[in-house]
């Protein structure tokens, strides 16, 4: 059975733009190969953190949501964990009011867009 999830790690800040971007792109690719569909996709870019981690108190933040199966949110961690540019993670389960409040918050910011266009 197919469930929503939402994963937000953080990659350290010694990275380049261009390996910040070749990062992401690699967890979509991973996502994709693990049956995952991505539903939406947030880069919150550079961010102060609430407290050092491994000496650093800034780090790129960026959001998955997507749809999956339960059993490849453990290869995804998984791969997460592995990886030393990821500095940390967090994986959700979204109930059906987290998906709905989801969807509610995406239409307000893309009616606001159209607005701002007009």
């Amino acid at each position: 059975m197919l469930n929503q999830y939402e994963t937000v790690f953080i990659l350290t800040p010694v990275l380049s733009e261009d390996q910040m971007k070749e990062t992401v792109k690699k967890y979509q690719d991973f996502l994709r190969q693990n049956g995952a569909e991505i539903v939406h996709e947030e880069n919150w870019g550079m961010r102060k953190l609430a407290y050092p981690i491994q000496k650093k108190s800034t780090g790129f933040y960026h959001l998955y949501e997507y749809t999956a199966e339960g059993d490849s949110i453990a290869n995804i961690e998984l791969a997460l964990k592995r990886d030393e540019r990821v500095m940390r993670f967090l994986t959700v389960k979204l109930d059906k009011h987290a998906v709905a409040y989801n969807e509610k918050k995406r239409a307000k910011v893309k009616a606001s867009e159209t607005r701002e266009e007009n």
